[in-house]
């Protein structure tokens, strides 16, 4: 009796229809077909199995990340590579009764015809003739296989490659969508952005949206070594082996596996840092590698703008002789840690410190002379502070050191150990180019003072420089706290 003369296998059909012309999720649409399928067909259970030809591997249909490959079977995939063929030709055999698949030719993975073992059922799912994936079921008794039982998975499985098609397409056209949009938002950064720290993330999620199967990490170039910014930590080898090899008439590095990649970014010959996608299964494909070198250029572009933006706003807020914070920056620095420190009850200190007996430098020696001792006097300051304290020159050779959650006993022990410090240096002045004199010995008074509630920057500012006035007419070449 054909099936379709009984009404169950006509609603069955029916109903599988109407699932699948809904707009749902494939796991809602998984979902759905068991139910359907442990009503009518008496099964434990369905899923599909799709063949990935560019990594040569299974996936599961619903999670694609789900891998059944040679090195991690599941019981059950085993009979897909193995040589389980019950059938002869197109034709599958039950019960002595002649029924025709209709897979026209040997496809995926040597497979072209239904496999049965035991308590499992594996259908072909079918495009244009060719296999693209699996359904794999798990029955409750071997009794219900059946003509008839073959004949509903025959059209069923018709109407799920017609739908499970659409959907791969459909996330293959939203991909492309999705780069489309990742360049359009990386053009409105580089129109409106330009800080790295705030541009980095952002680029880095615009590209993991499409290039989801692979990890993206995004590095800078400093001095001819790669920082890696984005995200916090990148352990893969196969990924640093690939930098190393990168110059700049590079256009990308693809690993023998296909599955790293390194993308540099760069701008007039220069190397600015890379992009890199890594994988230990996805293989990158052709169309992933022409997406990310069209990003990595038009990133190129918003580096670019950001290091010059960078470099402009280094010069406007730093002192050109000594690269300390300038006293237009110090004072808008000094009126954040204030508030800071006002808001969170957060200890503070600064310190004025200012080179003894200058003026005899310059007179002696030359205002080069005196440059080069500023110079170093500098760099002395910054190697004797914390990361997130703040120097700047506060004018000639007076500086001015904020100290973030500070008290006035650390406060004092960092005075006297900086004192100390520039104390027994030596100033290298020969670019002065004074005969017999190479170098100069300096020192320097230093005034302590502890924020309070009740002060002002202004005040704040003022009692530093009361205590730096107390050090220089009481001997100099000392600290004093106020």
């Amino acid at each position: 009796m054909n099936m379709f003369d009984n009404m169950n296998n006509i609603e069955f059909i029916s109903r599988l229809a109407n699932i699948l012309a809904k707009k749902i999720s494939p796991s809602n649409t998984v979902n759905s077909v068991n139910k359907l399928f442990k009503g009518y067909l008496n099964i434990d259970f369905i899923d599909f199995i799709i063949w990935d030809s560019n990594n040569l591997l299974l996936k599961d249909f619903v999670c694609d990340w789900k891998i059944f490959d040679d090195e991690n079977q599941e019981k059950e995939i085993n009979y897909i590579y193995s040589n389980l063929s019950l059938s002869s030709g197109n034709l599958f055999y039950f019960n002595d009764e002649e029924f025709n698949c209709e897979i026209k030719q040997e496809q995926l993975i040597q497979m072209k015809e239904v496999i049965v073992d035991e308590n499992i059922v594996i259908y072909p799912l079918i495009s244009n003739s060719e296999v693209f994936g699996l359904m794999r079921l798990i029955i409750k008794k071997k009794d219900i296989l059946s003509k008839d039982f073959f004949e509903i998975l025959n059209v069923s499985s018709k109407l799920l490659s017609g739908a499970i098609i659409n959907y791969l397409l459909n996330e293959q056209m939203e991909v492309s969508l999705n780069f489309y949009k990742a360049m359009k938002d990386i053009a409105k950064i580089i129109e409106s952005q330009y800080e790295l720290s705030y541009i980095i993330p952002l680029i880095g999620e615009m590209i993991d949206r499409f290039i989801s199967s692979h990890l993206i990490y995004i590095f800078i170039n400093k001095e001819n070594k790669y920082k890696l910014v984005w995200p916090n930590a990148c352990k893969d080898e196969h990924v640093y082996t690939l930098l190393n090899k990168i110059t700049n008439k590079t256009e990308y590095l693809i690993s023998e596996n296909s599955k790293v990649g390194v993308f540099p970014i760069i701008h007039e010959e220069n190397i600015l840092g890379a992009i890199a996608a890594y994988s230990n299964i996805e293989k990158l494909l052709q169309k992933d590698i022409d997406y990310l070198v069209q990003l990595t250029r038009q990133s190129g572009m918003t580096i670019q703008r950001a290091n010059v933006y960078a470099e402009v706003l280094k010069y406007a807020t730093m002192d050109a002789l000594t690269g300390l914070n300038n006293r237009r920056q110090f004072e808008f620095r000094l009126n954040q840690e204030v508030a800071n420190a006002k808001r969170n009850n957060n200890s503070l200190c600064g310190m004025m410190l200012d080179v003894d007996y200058f003026k005899k430098v310059n007179d002696t020696y030359g205002h080069s002379a005196g440059d080069c001792v500023l110079r170093q006097v500098s760099e002395l300051i910054k190697n004797e502070i914390r990361e997130y304290d703040i120097a700047c020159r506060y004018g000639g050779e007076e500086f001015f050191i904020i100290l973030p959650q500070t008290n006035i006993k650390e406060a004092s022990s960092v005075a006297q150990r900086l004192r100390k410090v520039i104390e027994e240096s030596k100033m290298d002045i020969k670019e002065a180019g004074i005969e017999d004199i190479s170098f100069i010995k300096v020192t320097v008074s230093i005034g302590v003072c502890a924020f309070e509630e009740s002060m002002t920057a202004k005040s704040f500012i003022q009692c530093a420089d009361k205590s730096l006035y107390e050090a220089k007419t009481t001997g100099r070449n000392r600290v004093i706290i106020s």
